[in-house]
């Protein structure tokens, strides 16, 4: 097994002021093309962390990938520290520095002059190979030292993910000889970790050695990702496809997907595929269920709109709610929503739509409307359906968790009546 440690520097990491999300981005990435994260390691902007945590983790992986501090700033240590760790002496890369006079003048188009920070993003120590960075100004760094292999990147994402598809995962699959990993994921709705676990026990407890079962729980979901590892890929693969066969039939009940996929998107493929169009209806979700629908890409050719009618009044003006309705049973209510639906189904002119009306907290409920109540309808010209739910967490994961709920009761509707 090859494996690899990430190291993510920057103070705002540690503080909580910036979210590291290239940590879960590599290890996928590394994981996809046979190396195994052993560790990941964050530590702030200074220079014997650094070190150190450069030291400590070569003792443990061949591969150490490090993100952030090469910015053009002073908190930004991380470049001249690799220099001196290396043996190395900074000296300017004549491609690097085309490049970032390209971007200053000519994509940038900032006026003159450069400043001498910004040329300076040009200087890579003389003992690195230097990964073109073609999204922004700080290239990467490949450095070799006692069998092992160091790739210093940006941290700000998309340069560091534009470098590591440019010039990193092929590199590191020819360098190394890497076990051939397959992997199949399934994703259920609607019953907790444990029940599924109790579901598949001798499923589980008859997978060879080099098949694992991982079981990842969110908001009502349970994606179960199937792991094989093995010298032939062929075999791999056949053995995947046959167990994994198995373990959808056990869960056919409760599956939503068989890909590796956000629930949205099999839906949102699921009325792609029938030639459907659908329209939102949100008050308590306050528009995070077309936020969810609208963050992939092609969503234009079935979602036509949303209204978030967060107001009684919005919902009795655009969406056609009976103001009697609201007065008799209250916003909150099966009679509401059902209203919702079919206010947006005229409104959009859409073959399903869905609607949302609850108390999100942490004030609001009553005795008999409690915090977490939600109402939740979708339907079409035909025929429109509503589900009471109760949740008990913070607002926002009732907000998340409702949404997502809404989302599954739209799938089955859709199944049923699409």
């Amino acid at each position: 097994m090859v494996h690899a440690s990430i190291i993510t520097i920057g103070d705002e990491l540690l503080i909580g002021q910036v979210i590291d999300t290239n940590s879960a981005w590599l290890a996928q990435e590394m994981n996809k093309i046979g190396i195994w994260v052993k560790r990941r390691v964050a530590v702030g902007d200074l220079a014997d962390d650094i070190w150190n945590a450069l030291d400590q983790e070569a003792a443990h992986s061949q591969i150490i990938l490090i993100t952030g501090g090469l910015g053009p700033t002073a908190d930004d240590i991380t470049k001249p520290l690799l220099c001196k760790y290396f043996d190395g002496k900074l000296v300017v890369n004549e491609a690097v520095l085309k490049h970032v006079r390209y971007l200053f003048e000519e994509v940038f188009r900032r006026p003159p002059p450069i400043l001498d920070r910004n040329l300076r993003q040009a200087e890579v120590p003389d003992t690195c190979e230097v990964l073109f960075n073609r999204a922004g100004t700080a290239p990467g760094m490949w450095f070799e030292k006692n069998g092992r292999i160091f790739i210093s990147m940006p941290g700000v994402p998309n340069e560091m993910k534009t470098i590591v598809k440019d010039h990193v995962l092929e590199r590191l699959k020819s360098h190394f000889r890497v076990p051939a990993i397959e992997s199949r994921t399934l994703v259920t709705f609607g019953m907790g970790e444990s029940a599924v676990a109790e579901r598949i026990k001798e499923f589980e407890e008859n997978l060879p050695a080099h098949i694992k079962l991982a079981y990842l729980p969110n908001y009502g979901m349970v994606r179960l990702r199937l792991t094989g590892t093995g010298n032939n890929s062929e075999i791999i693969s056949g053995e995947m496809d046959s167990l994994f066969e198995t373990l959808k039939l056990q869960l056919s009940d409760i599956m939503v997907t068989d890909k590796d996929e956000p629930i949205e998107l099999a839906v949102s493929n699921l009325l792609i595929s029938k030639g459907k169009t659908l329209s939102t209806a949100e008050s308590c979700t306050g528009g995070f269920i077309a936020q969810l629908f609208t963050s992939h890409a092609g969503s234009s050719a079935f979602y036509k709109g949303g209204m978030v009618s967060y107001a009684n009044q919005v919902k009795e003006d655009l969406l056609q709610v009976d103001h009697q309705t609201i007065l008799d049973n209250g916003a909150v209510s099966e009679e509401t929503v059902r209203q919702m639906v079919k206010g947006a189904l005229d409104a959009f002119k859409t073959d399903f739509a869905l609607a949302t009306s609850g108390i999100m907290g942490p004030g609001g409920g009553t005795e008999t409307k409690p915090v977490g109540t939600i109402w939740i309808a979708v339907g079409n010209r035909d025929k429109i359906i509503a589900q009471k739910f109760n949740f008990r967490f913070e607002r926002k994961r009732n907000i998340d968790i409702s949404s997502y709920n809404a989302i599954n009761l739209l799938r089955k509707f859709v199944g049923d009546h699409g």
